[in-house]
């Protein structure tokens, strides 16, 4: 999807996906000490500004203007400062052991840019910090309740598990979930979740 698409979408004044966290992120958050965190592909803002109220330094970097807005908007109704990057994955300033944690919610790209992005992210987490995400699996094609209907933007179990190999994986789950996100996201879906901690 494009650009334009995403800041049309953003651009409502409804959240697309409400406001509250996705419930993995909610589940696993308590688990990290509180550091430099990155949100890719974060939209709204509703993961990172979760975050940052559980004392985060979060950052978010995303392609759409409009959905940065709400991300800052959302802030400041929680009272939680935010730092917003305009940014295309493609051209992102990745730095090797730059991060304390990163997040990634239903971000979803070619399959080039998401096998360059996971590399990149096993690069820039600290030793010590953590990745985590939620996303569409191939399967979730059959379930129409979120996501891209295009099966190379969506993930596979290899992906992740050969990526982050040397990691500590702490939790790894492939299946079907319940999820209420806002009018976009609503049932079962199918997902990946990985949370794993980079070795020292």
């Amino acid at each position: 999807m494009t650009k334009e698409h995403w800041n049309q979408r953003f651009g409502e004044e409804e959240y697309a996906y409400g406001k509250e966290p996705n419930a993995f992120i909610q589940e696993m958050a308590p688990q990290l000490p509180a550091g430099n965190m990155l949100a890719i592909a974060e939209g709204e803002g509703r993961n990172a500004v979760f975050l940052a109220s559980l004392g985060h330094q979060v950052t978010v970097w995303d392609y759409a203007t409009e959905g940065l807005k709400k991300t800052k908007q959302l802030a400041g109704e929680k009272g939680v400062q935010v730092k917003t990057v305009c940014l295309d994955l493609n051209e992102a300033p990745w730095k090797e052991q730059s991060w304390d944690h990163i997040i990634c919610v239903f971000g979803h790209f070619e399959t080039d840019l998401r096998l360059h992005t996971l590399k990149a992210i096993e690069k820039a987490v600290k030793a010590g910090g953590s990745f985590l995400c939620e996303v569409y699996s191939a399967d979730q094609l059959h379930y129409q309740t979120g996501g891209p209907r295009d099966i190379q933007m969506l993930y596979r179990p290899e992906e992740l598990l050969n990526t982050f190999a040397d990691w500590h994986i702490l939790h790894f789950f492939m299946g079907e979930v319940e999820r209420q996100e806002g009018r976009l996201h609503q049932g079962v879906s199918h997902v990946i979740q990985f949370y794993g901690t980079k070795r020292g």
